[in-house]
């Protein structure tokens, strides 16, 4: 595979995403989607990421040469603002299209997301979900796409479209209103994500701030999942 065409890995994952839901809900007859969207998230994660290292070997490197990682590249002093920075944009992109699809910051369609889980997959969430999600997403979307297509607008722009769309998928609920809302939630993240590593090629700010958010919400999912009637509040507070 020539490796400037690799950015036709794009649309794996809103494909696998879709799939997965579509045959579950359809064919299984399941419909608990959002409590199990957060294992499926690390499955993917770690399928994503070895395809990604056999596609990098491929091309006689490593996943950290795909994603241009090169050791002390960021300053310390940098590198925590920056992540402070997407952390703050990745906050605002979920607060506006919150306000924008449903009038309010945290609409009750948010509470799906940190559904309760078994606790032993809640656990598992908090030390997987955040790393993996990291190195999958970014370096599909940023070593693959942003990384590879050397057209300089459409190097952000395609990425970020597909890094955003993904989100409609995690989890799937066919309401209009909802994809719109997940979408516009990443989409300002995932543009600033790409011309960040579209300029510095450097993964390790982006990456950090990705697993942090992550983690915030890996941890959300822990606090509901171990603490009774922790979800039946929040659910009720929201009504």
């Amino acid at each position: 595979m020539n490796k400037s065409k690799l950015y036709y890995m794009l649309p794996l994952r809103c494909v696998v995403f879709l799939a997965f839901y579509i045959f579950r809900a359809v064919v299984l007859g399941k419909n608990d989607i959002a409590s199990s969207w957060s294992v499926l998230a690390v499955i993917v994660n770690i399928l994503t990421i070895n395809l990604l290292a056999w596609m990098a070997k491929k091309q006689y490197m490593s996943l950290a040469g795909l994603l241009n990682f090169k050791k002390g590249q960021t300053k310390a002093g940098k590198a925590i603002l920056l992540i402070i920075g997407f952390a703050a944009v990745g906050m605002g992109g979920m607060y506006l299209a919150g306000l924008i699809c449903y009038g309010t910051i945290m609409p009750e369609v948010s509470l799906r997301l940190i559904a309760p889980v078994p606790p032993f997959f809640a656990i598992i969430n908090v030390l997987l979900l955040p790393v993996t999600t990291a190195f999958a997403e970014d370096g599909l979307y940023l070593g693959c796409g942003t990384g590879r297509i050397k057209n300089k607008y459409a190097a952000v722009i395609i990425p970020a479209f597909f890094y955003a769309l993904q989100h409609c998928f995690i989890p799937a609920f066919f309401d209009g209103r909802y994809m719109i809302y997940r979408f516009i939630s990443f989409l300002p993240l995932t543009v600033i994500f790409c011309i960040y590593y579209q300029r510095k090629k450097d993964p390790v700010p982006v990456m950090i701030s990705h697993a942090i958010l992550d983690l915030a919400t890996a941890v959300s999912i822990l606090s509901t999942s171990v603490i009774p009637g922790a979800y039946e509040q929040m659910c009720a507070m929201q009504g």
